[in-house]
């Protein structure tokens, strides 16, 4: 089985092509967007992400990838397209059910089949698996192979997480998890983990609930220690002394692909109401608008005020704005008429217009509102903003300056 397709050349399913590629598979990438394909037949890489370009351009020129729309004959399919919330708050698996529809037309008795994309449970059995079953006669477990494998990288660490992390694999039977062991094990040198289909699914979406319902447990606890007018920095740095306390930091909001939307995947086939979950995301998305109000009671008085956002992506340190609390945050204060410029040379994509410059984003400004804890903005000299900006305002939601820097250069200083 050396003959790979991986349909989705996104975040995980090309970086995943290339490491397959580069341990000695023969592998077909498969994207529905054709800009997309004609990029990387250019050489070029559609995603921001560490040691993936010089990757791809090996392993494109020695042919061991190519890259098309157009699906093919193969050993394995990978199947890592995205699975979106729909408007009621499920999953909607129309990328995976348009995936599985093509392979149906390809798939030969002894393939594998591998969803990566992260899924409510029982979506690989119910939905691949009857899929095939119902178009080509061929029985999962029994004509051909079936499993799941998620993803547990972390963007702007990719490549690293993807060769050293723990891997999942559930499989419909063991034969299946031990046939998709075989590939991976290929370039992971974590743990690989094998199960059935459903506990990994459940797994990988416990998981980034668990980052979830902990992010909102902080947040929660910062708009009480404002009710107290207690500093809530100083409530976990403290707290995370003892040995079996560790509580995330509090910030603007949850954004990304997996944190904001695995939650509710868990909640997809059940009827539950009422739960910790549910509670925990309506904390962690009410966040970006309780933000929006503080920075309109800081600039009320104001004439045409001013308001530079400082971080556009989602986390720190990378370029995705997928779910990005900046958004929500910006339609707020448009909404208000508030001149914004957003400031983040990480960021190249993003749906709002980004300033060019430090100095074109601070110019005028009267408040400086820290949204992402990039590297790069510790540079930023506060005396310089200072001379820049027509009110001195600090409103850092990461506790990322230096409060008392920020003080001796006549800032006033807010935080959550």
């Amino acid at each position: 089985m050396k003959n790979i397709c991986v349909i989705g050349l996104g975040y995980i399913g090309l970086p995943t092509a290339c490491m397959l590629a580069s341990n000695g598979y023969n592998v077909l990438g498969i994207d529905i967007n054709e800009e997309i394909v004609t990029k990387l037949n250019s050489g070029k890489v559609h995603i921001e992400e560490p040691e993936l370009e010089e990757v791809f351009l090996n392993v494109s020129r020695n042919g061991k990838l190519r890259v098309s729309q157009n699906l093919e004959k193969s050993d394995i399919f990978i199947i890592s397209v995205p699975t979106p919330l729909n408007e009621e708050n499920k999953a909607d698996l129309s990328y995976i059910i348009n995936a599985a529809a093509k392979v149906k037309d390809y798939i030969d008795k002894g393939n594998l089949i591998i969803l990566e994309s992260t899924s409510p449970p029982s979506t690989t059995r119910k939905v691949i698996g009857s899929m095939i079953l119902k178009s080509t006669g061929l029985k999962a477990g029994e004509d051909y192979y079936l499993a799941f494998c998620p993803e547990r990288v972390l963007p702007g660490k990719i490549i690293y997480e993807l060769i050293n992390n723990d891997r999942i694999i559930g499989g419909i039977n063991k034969k299946s998890a031990e046939k998709a062991k075989e590939i991976y094990s290929s370039f992971v040198k974590g743990r690989i983990l094998l199960t059935d289909l459903e506990t990994a699914e459940f797994t990988k979406l416990a998981e980034n609930t668990y980052r979830d319902v902990n992010i909102a447990f902080s947040n929660e606890l910062a708009l009480i220690c404002n009710d107290y007018n207690i500093n809530v920095w100083d409530v976990i740095k403290l707290a995370n002394k003892h040995p079996r306390v560790n509580i995330l930091s509090p910030g603007p909001g949850v954004g990304g692909h997996c944190i904001p939307i695995d939650p509710w995947f868990i909640l997809n086939n059940v009827s539950r109401g009422n739960t910790l979950i549910e509670k925990c995301r309506d904390i962690n998305n009410s966040l970006p608008n309780i933000i929006s109000k503080k920075i309109m009671e800081i600039v009320k008085d104001k004439k045409d005020p001013k308001v530079t956002l400082f971080g556009a992506s989602y986390k720190e340190n990378i370029g995705d704005t997928r779910e990005s609390p900046t958004k929500v945050i910006y339609k707020n204060l448009a909404k208000e008429k508030v001149n914004i410029s957003v400031y983040d040379p990480l960021s190249a994509n993003f749906e709002y217009p980004l300033s060019s410059s430090l100095k074109d984003s601070l110019k005028g400004s009267d408040l400086l509102v820290l949204l992402v804890g990039h590297k790069i903005f510790k540079e930023v000299n506060l005396k310089h903003v200072s001379t820049l900006m027509r009110t001195k305002n600090i409103f850092d939601t990461r506790n990322f300056f230096k409060k008392e820097e920020a003080i001796r250069y006549g800032f006033k200083y807010y935080i959550i």
